[in-house]
């Protein structure tokens, strides 16, 4: 079956490496947390940010932060949501430019695109100010559907977007959210990519390759395998 249509998650994947994000320090050294906990927190324990149950900025950061150390005062807190808010900014800011060429070339060749991403309403408020926005037919956040990947709910609403059936889509993303096995199990052809991982989990990369259908270290690899298929 040709492909017609390539769905790509956002963050560790259509973004540079994280060290090249912002200038900024990250969240968790603000606030005086453990990354791996901070990573934690982010990931495995706030579906209520993710679906947008919550969307106040600040309360956000401040149910995270109090779930890791209720003691942390409001002071940085508040410094925290100013750096979390920017460092997210700059990261949609500063996209490279081979993955915004490489995108421009598969919308070209006729592919539509398709975009799904967990995140919360400061994650993506710079988003309709990022080069890639205007790339993409579809673009599905968590926070704004009331679901999250790896639920069958979250890809559905990207293929019924794009109008495609997932047998005709590749899924491309890093493997963050158990995504790459809710991909296939909708029915998508998934592609790991692991260059932004590779440089924060090098540990988490041997596992999300067993669960993928095709592995590639970067953005501009896509067309290769486009053309091998």
């Amino acid at each position: 079956m040709p492909v017609r249509g390539v769905v790509f998650d956002l963050f560790h994947t259509l973004t540079g490496v994280e060290s090249e994000w912002s200038d900024l320090p990250w969240t968790s050294d603000v606030l005086g947390i453990d990354r791996a906990r901070w990573d934690e927190l982010l990931t495995v324990q706030s579906r209520w940010r993710l679906t947008g149950e919550e969307r106040d900025p600040h309360e956000i950061v401040r149910r995270l932060a109090h779930a890791a150390d209720p003691a942390i005062p409001d002071d940085r807190i508040r410094e925290a949501l100013r750096v979390r808010i920017q460092r997210f900014r700059d990261a949609l800011m500063r996209i490279p430019e081979e993955n915004i060429e490489t995108l421009k070339r598969l919308r070209e060749s006729g592919l539509r695109l398709g975009l799904i991403s967990n995140a919360d309403a400061m994650e993506v408020e710079a988003w309709s100010d990022c080069r890639l926005a205007p790339l993409f037919d579809a673009a599905i956040f968590s926070c704004a559907v009331g679901c999250v990947k790896p639920e069958p709910a979250i890809y559905a609403k990207c293929l019924d977007a794009l109008a495609l059936p997932a047998s005709d889509c590749l899924y491309v993303g890093d493997g963050g959210s158990n995504e790459l096995a809710g991909a296939k199990a909708a029915g998508l052809t998934t592609v790991f990519i692991s260059g932004v991982i590779a440089e924060l989990w090098p540990d988490r990369v041997h596992q999300r390759l067993a669960l993928c259908d095709h592995h590639i270290r970067g953005v501009p690899e896509i067309h290769s395998l486009l053309t091998n298929r």
